[in-house]
């Protein structure tokens, strides 16, 4: 069990009161973390502004190699984190789960210390000279969730450091033990109050809410629902922070009918069920023309009975429970509505704690529960369609517009196909396939700005511009 600490100006920093962390795989307690406080926070951010006025001053280059040294640093401890992740968040260790998420953050850490954003000379003629700065904001707020903690975490936390920013950053309390680890590495290369972590119950205290409402934090960095986007939009307002909102999806793929329902089932499958399901940019409703619509059923339910589901610790598992318990009975809720109304292909019925089998449910509509709402989980719901038109009207009727994807054997139609989506990415025989030197973001209630590449580096600065 591990005795987790918050780092605050780069030491150690625990309280009285202390929440467990559970392991979703059956019910144990596997580590402790601080209920910090306000004055905690406080000190953190005080931290974090202090450091700002150094660490913003260093040359691009001296940024870019402490970066490269957060790469080495993740990758020296990933068997460490990846296990702690499991242990709290519930995905296997191996195939899309815990190690791939930390080859992935070592990944993403990587392109973003190759980034740069250097001055731009916008003018130099007889009527004067204009260039363009970046510069940073201050301090960085950051409030990750539960699904992906550490690949999130490094997400908010390496376009801040690369740009000069200091980060506190706020772990959810569902997940919070392999992030407040990584910190605690990280600030073995980084100057004392670059990077600082809280924690808390978010019951007790909430310090989430504390962080958007921070007259000294400049921009907050928030991945999760778009209610709780909502709240810190609304927080974040009377001191006009910078805000980088990824909230949440209702993803619809488009399966139209030229495809080979056996060649695309595996890709659909993992497009939906990517850890559990529980993925912003999971494909969430699938709509499938007519003509193939029981034949993508048929082998979409046949790929799904072969995934092995169970305990995370076990490396020969490759879907894990759901995280927490509000979620799983969210799904069951949902599932058990969808059950009344189409036809369950395979799963549809709770295991034992919080495992839920990969289940699959046609026969249902725009309008049922399950298709509309984000259910967040492994339940897909599959609509069928007769006419093209029908299916792109249908995709885009949702308050979000996270991701979307078509599959078809004719890229060119596919591509046509795509750019009517209401969404901020779409992928053409795949779904959620995300990388770092693409922008991701969402449009109508999926949020604000993006991420990634140099788009999403500039979030992090304001624009300076000097004339001469």
């Amino acid at each position: 069990m591990l005795d987790a600490n918050m780092t605050i100006d780069g030491r150690a920093v625990s309280t009285d009161k202390r929440s467990e962390v559970l392991n979703p795989s059956n019910g144990e307690v596997v580590g402790t973390v601080p209920n910090g406080s306000r004055a905690d926070l406080n000190a953190a951010v005080a931290a974090a502004q202090a450091a700002f006025k150094n660490w913003s001053q260093r040359p691009d280059h001296e940024l870019a190699s402490v970066c490269n040294d957060v790469v080495q640093k993740i990758q020296a401890n990933s068997e460490e984190l990846a296990r702690l992740l499991t242990l709290e968040q519930g995905k296997p260790l191996n195939g899309l789960g815990s190690r791939w998420e930390l080859g992935g953050a070592a990944a993403w850490a990587a392109a973003t210390a190759e980034l740069s954003l250097p001055p731009r000379v916008l003018q130099d003629n007889e009527a004067g000279r204009v260039e363009l700065f970046r510069k940073p904001l201050g301090v960085v707020g950051s409030i990750t969730p539960w699904n992906f903690p550490v690949m999130i975490a490094v997400w908010h936390v390496l376009p801040a450091l690369r740009t000069g920013n200091t980060v506190v950053i706020k772990p959810s309390p569902h997940t919070p033990l392999a992030t407040l680890r990584l910190v605690e590495l990280l600030n073995e290369i980084l100057p004392r109050g670059v990077l600082n972590s809280v924690s808390c119950d978010d019951i007790s205290s909430n310090l989430g809410a504390a962080i958007a409402g921070d007259p000294l934090i400049r921009k907050i960095v928030f991945t999760g629902s778009c209610a709780t986007g909502q709240k810190v939009m609304q927080s974040s307002a009377a001191t006009m922070k910078r805000l980088t909102l990824e909230l949440g999806g209702n993803d619809a793929g488009i399966v139209l009918p030229d495809v080979d329902p056996k060649e695309i089932a595996q890709g659909l499958f993992w497009g939906a069920f990517l850890n559990n399901g529980q993925t912003c940019a999971a494909m969430k409703r699938l709509y499938v023309h007519e003509r193939v619509h029981d034949d993508v059923c048929e082998h979409l339910a046949a790929f799904a009975r072969t995934v092995p589901m169970g305990d995370g610790m076990n490396e020969s598992n490759l879907l894990g429970p759901i995280q927490n318990r509000m979620q799983f009975d969210k799904v069951a809720r949902l599932v058990a509505n969808a059950k009344r109304k189409g036809a369950v292909l395979v799963g549809g019925e709770p295991a034992t704690g919080l495992f839920f089998p990969a289940t699959l449910i046609a026969g249902l509509k725009n309008g049922d529960a399950l298709v509309d709402e984000e259910q967040f989980g492994p339940a897909l719901p599959i609509i069928s369609f007769s006419d093209e038109e029908e299916a792109i009207r249908a995709a885009n009727d949702s308050p979000n517009g996270l991701g979307g994807s078509v599959w078809s054997r004719d890229l060119d139609h596919a591509r046509a196909v795509a750019r009517r989506l209401d969404c901020g990415s779409a992928w053409i025989n795949k779904h959620g396939a995300i990388q770092p030197n693409a922008p991701f973001g969402g449009v109508k209630a999926s949020g604000i700005g993006v991420e990634f590449g140099e788009d999403g580096l500039r979030e992090y600065t304001d624009p300076q511009v000097i004339f001469s």
